[in-house]
């Protein structure tokens, strides 16, 4: 590993250090093949997780599809949206997208509609009150009604999810925006793929794949050990210089005005 040059910093690079790190190889002692095998799988699995955690993730990504008057639209590695088309580790040298890179989304962070025909040389943009339910999708009585989009349920099913824009948006007028999280490289080709992530995330991939690497070696920590607290103050770090919280917004049927019942003599 270039510890001086993270951009040059590989897969198997992170595994070897964080085996030194938990103490199950001592300085200048080569690892096996095995137990660089082993310390990758569970690097991918912790970044896998980390994936899935808003404040360990530094950017959010606009996906877009020009509406073709569907109901739905798949959404994931090759779908409609395709969740791999922003997404390039260097692998050998190399700068090809890698099939099955991403996974399909959790969750849709946000959403918006775009007019695209008619819109001048601006384009208008619309928010999307996104469903975060099946059951509330299931209320609209009227699911296949064509108009102006209000609405956004995502069905997160594995391997692709779909995204339903309700009303369904006419074809060829709008362009349905999704804000996704960022993609960590959870698969990783070969040991060498290289890495493409800020370089703050070496230190807390290293010291936390050293904590999790020390049960397989029966390895417990000791009073006064370390390890543990620099691993959660790398997390922190993280989760810090990520932490982004939205404006709050009332609803409208919050904020409005009440209004007077003539009959119950009340105001609503």
């Amino acid at each position: 590993m270039s510890q001086l040059d993270p951009s040059n910093t590989t897969a198997g690079d992170i595994a070897s250090a964080a085996l030194r790190e938990s103490g199950a190889w001592g300085v200048g002692q080569t690892p096996l093949a095995l137990d660089i095998e082993d310390a990758q799988a569970r690097l991918q699995w912790m970044l896998q997780q980390w994936q899935r955690r808003r404040w360990f993730v530094w950017h959010l990504v606009d996906y877009a599809v020009v509406a073709t008057g569907a109901e739905s639209y798949s959404i994931g590695p090759g779908g409609d949206i395709n969740t791999n088309a922003l997404y390039n580790p260097v692998v050998d040298g190399f700068d090809p997208p890698v099939a099955g890179s991403s996974a399909r989304p959790n969750r849709i962070e946000s959403a918006f509609l775009r007019q695209i025909a008619d819109s001048q040389t601006n384009n208008i943009d619309y928010p999307l009150t996104i469903l975060n339910s099946r059951e509330d999708y299931n209320r609209i009585s009227l699911k296949g009604l064509t108009s102006f989009s209000g609405y956004l349920f995502y069905d997160s099913a594995w391997p692709v999810g779909r995204v339903f824009p309700w009303p369904v948006p006419q074809a060829f007028l709008y362009e349905l925006h999704v804000t996704l999280k960022e993609v960590f490289p959870p698969n990783f080709a070969v040991l060498n793929t290289v890495f493409n992530i800020p370089f703050e995330y070496y230190d807390a991939m290293v010291l936390n794949l050293a904590v999790r690497l020390r049960p397989k070696y029966g390895i417990v920590a000791s009073p006064g050990d370390p390890l543990p607290g620099l691993a959660r103050d790398a997390l922190n770090t993280l989760r810090l210089g990520n932490y982004q919280i939205a404006r709050l917004q009332i609803p409208g049927d919050v904020a409005r005005p009440q209004l007077y019942n003539i009959f119950s003599d009340r105001m609503y």
